[in-house]
């Protein structure tokens, strides 16, 4: 295929391609439908990761743009309820953020050495969300080096001088910094430990001269209601002609062929019948019913944890929902190895969690806290927005590193307070905010130790402390 059209976006896709999907559309509206519902689950967090690479990487305008390709941005603050980009995200460590194009060629990180007690990584994901390799405290240490990332198609010699090469299975992928920050006192030092973080790429770092530059890239501006609808399909086609196709999906990728999804070529949700439509709508509801159910009978018993949802290709074996699950509910999660996160929904009882309904309390008995090499972190969202939650104390968690000043209950354990108002002055110390609502929490540990993952380490539960209040 013409890289012109691989390449270059809708605008300039319609000049070679004069049909759009009602020409390539040959299913029937019953198959349809299946091969929609499976399409969907596959390219959703395709599509979920390109609205965050063009708020962050293209659009100069957005409040959350960060840097341009093949550049470095850092945020020098924890998370707050102001920031967007993310859903569900992480306040414990300071983010640094690098989108890379490597069709023209691949890119040096280099990583300075920082202290051995502080939690640093660079998690390294390609387009389909999947969590291909790993630099920092747990990988390669925390002394630093140079770590070069490939595409797909790079065919030359790895220098010398580079401490290891890694691979991209797509020519658009996302390398997600992660600097522990151990409070508001130690924000100038994690700027310091940004400011060693050194994007370049390999012509520039060897001081070569640079390959021909790749075409240039004609973005589509996202829709509001891009990932919920047919239109979804219009921006997988445009990030699969950066995903060359794996051997063990072509037989997928040839059913989804049938409905019009196709690397690089056009999809107009206009060109479709009403039938074909329905179809699509239909079989994008079936998914999302199919996820709901997974999530209440398998998420939210915790029979399923992050560490299952998140990872390499390998390790996610085709389970396409599991992967749709993983973007859906904290986009860019950690690998099982790096961190592992449990997500509170429901109480005790199993009834979804509501602070205006209940006060909740979440109990530790004494030596069973969070096993954790690195860290823990509890951390409060919004149930409505996934977002953090606004509060009088600008507490958006409670983690390890605040133990000494948490007051413990007389046997030793540890009583922390779930509620939109606050406890009693004695207990403030241990309050973690809610909002007037639904909420969810997320406990993070990262480095976990071996007790969590085979289950040897039980996970406390949310008690509601009072009578409904309504």
């Amino acid at each position: 295929m013409n890289i012109a059209i691989r390449t270059a976006g809708f605008g300039l896709m319609t000049m070679f391609v004069s049909c759009g999907v009602g020409a390539s559309f040959t299913a029937t509206p019953e198959e349809a439908r299946g091969i929609a519902k499976e399409a969907y689950l596959y390219g959703f967090p395709v599509v979920e990761m390109y609205k965050t690479l063009y708020t962050q990487a293209v659009d100069k305008k957005s409040p959350n743009f960060k840097a341009p390709l093949n550049q470095i941005g850092n945020t020098a603050m924890a998370f707050t309820p102001k920031d967007t980009a993310f859903v569900t995200p992480n306040a414990d460590t300071p983010y640094s953020f690098v989108w890379m194009d490597l069709r023209a060629e691949p890119v040096v990180l280099t990583l300075p050495p920082i202290e051995e007690h502080r939690y640093y990584s660079v998690q390294l994901i390609d387009a389909y969300t999947q969590n291909f390799a790993y630099l920092g405290t747990r990988s390669t240490g925390n002394n630093g080096g140079h770590f070069m990332i490939a595409g797909p198609n790079w065919q030359g010699q790895q220098p010398v001088e580079i401490d290891r090469l890694l691979r991209s299975e797509t020519d658009i992928a996302y390398a997600l910094y992660r600097t522990q920050l151990f409070d508001e006192k130690d924000l100038a030092k994690v700027k310091q430990i940004q400011k060693g973080y050194k994007v370049e790429t390999l012509s520039h770092y060897v001081k070569q001269k640079a390959p021909p530059t790749a075409p240039k890239i004609d973005w589509p501006k996202p829709t509001p209601t891009m990932s919920e609808t047919p239109d979804l399909f219009r921006y997988l086609n445009f990030m699969l002609a950066f995903a060359p196709a794996q051997d063990v999906e072509k037989d997928l990728l040839g059913r989804f062929a049938k409905i019009g999804i196709e690397a690089g070529k056009p999809f107009k949700p206009s060109d479709l019948t009403p039938e074909q439509r329905k179809a699509l709508e239909d079989g994008i509801s079936d998914a999302k019913a199919e996820f709901a159910q997974f999530q209440k009978d398998k998420v939210n018993t915790h029979q399923v944890s992050s560490g299952d949802l998140f990872g390499t290709r390998d390790h996610l074996n085709g389970n396409y929902l599991y992967r749709y699950a993983g973007a859906n509910m904290g986009i860019f999660g950690n690998s099982a190895e790096e961190a592992n996160y449990i997500g509170y929904f429901v109480d005790k009882d199993g009834q979804p969690v509501d602070a205006s309904r209940h006060d909740y309390t979440l109990h530790f008995d004494k030596g069973a806290l969070p096993p954790a090499d690195a860290f823990w972190s509890l951390t409060m969202y919004d149930g409505k927005n996934k977002l953090l939650v606004a509060n009088p104390l600008n507490r958006y968690l409670i983690n390890s590193r605040m133990l000494p000043n948490l007051k413990l209950d007389a046997d030793g354990g540890l009583t922390l307070y779930v509620q939109n108002k606050a406890p009693a002055k004695d207990l403030q110390s241990n309050w973690l905010p809610a909002p007037n609502g639904p909420f969810y929490g997320v406990l993070r540990l990262y480095l976990p130790k071996p007790e969590v993952t085979n289950g040897q380490w039980k996970m406390p539960l949310l008690t509601p402390a009072n009578p409904s209040k309504q």
